[in-house]
């Protein structure tokens, strides 16, 4: 294999193409496509995930990948929560207990909890 393979293959592995198509096109034996991946299974300028460093296959004509899957994702932003910007927090009266609290996201909350969801439905027993 020319040293011209090596890097169209590399080339192409960042671009997310299989294996298969690789060796498709460049009139190689898949084989041959595969040995040279198996040993060599690091990509040179390849980005890597930020939770658990395994290559990220970019799709081409997209936004650059971070992560390798949603659950990696998922799993950094929990573990990163003071990267996330919050702002909107509001501060709200309870309907039922008129207590204040304080509500992320949604500016029409009623209720600070379940319990007082749940006795704003029950009706009111006579007593």
């Amino acid at each position: 294999m020319k040293p011209q393979d090596k890097l169209a293959i590399d080339n192409m592995r960042l671009d997310g193409i299989s294996r298969a198509e690789i060796a498709s096109r460049l009139h190689l034996s898949p084989n041959t496509v595969y040995s040279h991946i198996r040993r060599h299974p690091q990509i040179p300028n390849a980005r890597t995930c930020l939770y658990c460093g395994k290559p990220v296959l970019q799709t081409k004509g997209h936004r650059a990948k971070k992560f390798c899957s949603d659950n990696c994702r998922m799993a950094w932003w929990n573990s990163h929560q003071d990267n996330i910007n919050k702002k909107a927090y509001y501060t709200l009266t309870c309907s039922q207990c008129g207590k204040k609290f304080t509500a992320y996201g949604n500016k029409n909350r009623k209720y600070c909890c379940r319990e007082c969801y749940i006795a704003s439905r029950q009706p009111l027993q006579p007593g």
